[in-house]
């Protein structure tokens, strides 16, 4: 390995976007370098590169936004994401760092956008904006918190730029699906994309997305947790909670985006095959899961039960695009209402198949899975507390009849009507949660298992 990148094997797996934490990395190479600002001898200077990162015999592409510096040009506040110091394109050796908190850099890319296509100089990097449009440049880029996979920059309160960390091949359905949104108050307004050449691929990669910023707006999870602590701590408001309103309209809202996905990109009916492979994925994840997390493997016989009752629906089930990754931390709360973000999906799992059509279900139960989320994480550091526990699952249950309600009176499939298939989803996500959960956050485990176990232990479905 160059000097570089035995830097960036050490610095790569200390990042939060990082997936293959826990592995060691076997091998990391730089596959590309694109210099998109280069300020002279002193710098700064910005690169974009991809990096292959092997692991127990697989590969994954990341995106790195890199700075580099002399060493005594590097300003102090940029110390603390310093990577080290090595050659990156000749000559004397510089300070390499993680430009994106450079704010010099980050106005330098924006105006990017601006700049003619042709401007990098072999052509594999490119600033695209829609037709008409017109870019904002002058104010710089801060980061936006709270993210795990990605890093987005805000810019004053006009742009976010989504720099898709994990890479494949192809046009990420976050723009994909962003841009046949485009005019939906329901999503942000994509403004352009970056996108790159990638080695052995002639279709172009989708490296950042340009959209709109919605200022003034509120996460959804932090608006349902603080409903769920005001409940646990007496101040809530009982049985019917205060947050039962806003699910009913994240509900109608879910509605109204899937409605705009069936009219605008493809739909079809899952057949019987395509139900029974859909379950033996399913079956897949959860013998892994149990492998990995024996406590769920108690439960798994009647997990396996829900997952053949929707192998055999016999009652036709409409496919088309959907989110993918639904939950409270994908939606926003505005003055006007609901807006939903993030329709990447899964970014560790590949474009091709994030791009399969699949039942909206799907996305009712990510976000119902959700709400029991937003009910059992506050209960971790209170176990055994039965008064707490039986507030919070009140609470959960309100919420998810709400959303469902709403998601019924905004022109979706009535939940109720398909609670097989519904059921069989829920403990989908569920088991993906407890994977997640024992590999990055050991002290949460108990939200999914404890979801799976109440659920399993459930009558089973009428038929």
């Amino acid at each position: 390995m160059s000097q570089l990148e035995e830097l960036l094997a050490v610095w790569l797996p200390r990042q939060r976007w990082f997936s293959g934490k826990g592995i060691p990395i076997r091998q990391i190479r730089v596959e590309s370098r694109h210099t998109l600002v280069s300020a002279g001898p002193e710098g700064p200077d910005l690169h974009v590169l991809v990096i292959q990162a092997g692991q127990r015999g697989l590969s994954s592409r990341y995106q790195l936004l890199l700075g580099s510096r002399p060493p005594r040009s590097l300003p102090p506040d940029l110390a603390r994401v310093a990577i080290g110091v090595c050659q990156v394109s000749g000559g004397r050796p510089k300070v390499i760092y993680d430009a994106a908190h450079d704010a010099q850099l980050t106005g330098l890319l924006l105006e990017r956008f601006t700049a003619p296509t042709g401007a990098e100089p072999s052509g594999r990097v490119r600033f695209r904006t829609l037709p008409g449009g017109r870019i904002r440049v002058g104010s710089t880029g801060r980061i936006l918190t709270g993210e795990q996979s990605n890093t987005s920059l805000v810019y004053g309160e006009d742009y976010v730029l989504k720099t898709f960390r994990r890479l494949w091949p192809g046009t990420n359905p976050d723009l994909e699906l962003n841009m046949a949104l485009s005019g939906s108050p329901y999503v942000a307004r994509p403004c352009g994309w970056i996108e790159a050449d990638l080695a052995g691929h002639s279709t172009p990669t989708t490296l950042a997305m340009l959209q709109t910023y919605i200022p003034q707006a509120t996460d959804g999870w932090v608006l349902a947790t603080a409903d769920v602590r005001a409940l646990l701590e007496g101040s809530g408001s009982g049985h019917e909670p205060g947050f039962t309103g806003e699910a009913a309209q994240l509900g109608r809202t879910t509605a109204e985006v899937h409605r705009s996905l069936a009219r605008a990109l493809p739909t079809d009916v899952l057949t019987p095959a395509g139900a029974a492979e859909m379950a033996d994925a399913m079956v897949e994840r959860l013998a892994m899961a149990s492998a990995e997390v024996p406590e769920l493997a108690e439960h798994a016989p009647r997990v396996m039960e829900a997952y053949a009752d929707f192998s055999e629906v016999d009652e036709p089930l409409p496919i088309q695009r959907i989110h993918g990754d639904y939950h409270l931390g994908q939606v926003i709360r505005t003055t006007p209402g609901w807006v939903v973000l993030d329709f990447e999906g899964e970014p560790t799992v590949p474009v091709r198949d994030r791009q399969r059509l699949s039942s909206p279900l799907r996305d009712v139960a990510g976000m119902l899975r959700s709400f029991d989320y937003a009910a059992g994480y506050l209960l971790v550091g209170h176990p055994g507390e039965a008064g707490l526990e039986w507030a919070a699952r009140s609470w959960a249950r309100h919420n998810r009849e709400a959303f469902c309600r709403g998601y019924a009176d905004g022109g979706g499939a009535d939940p109720e009507k398909h609670l097989t298939v519904l059921r069989a989803f829920e403990f989908d996500k569920a088991v993906y949660e407890v994977l997640y959960e024992a590999r990055n956050r050991p002290n949460w485990l108990r939200v999914p298992l404890e979801s799976i176990a109440t659920a399993a232990a459930a009558p089973p479905v009428p038929g």
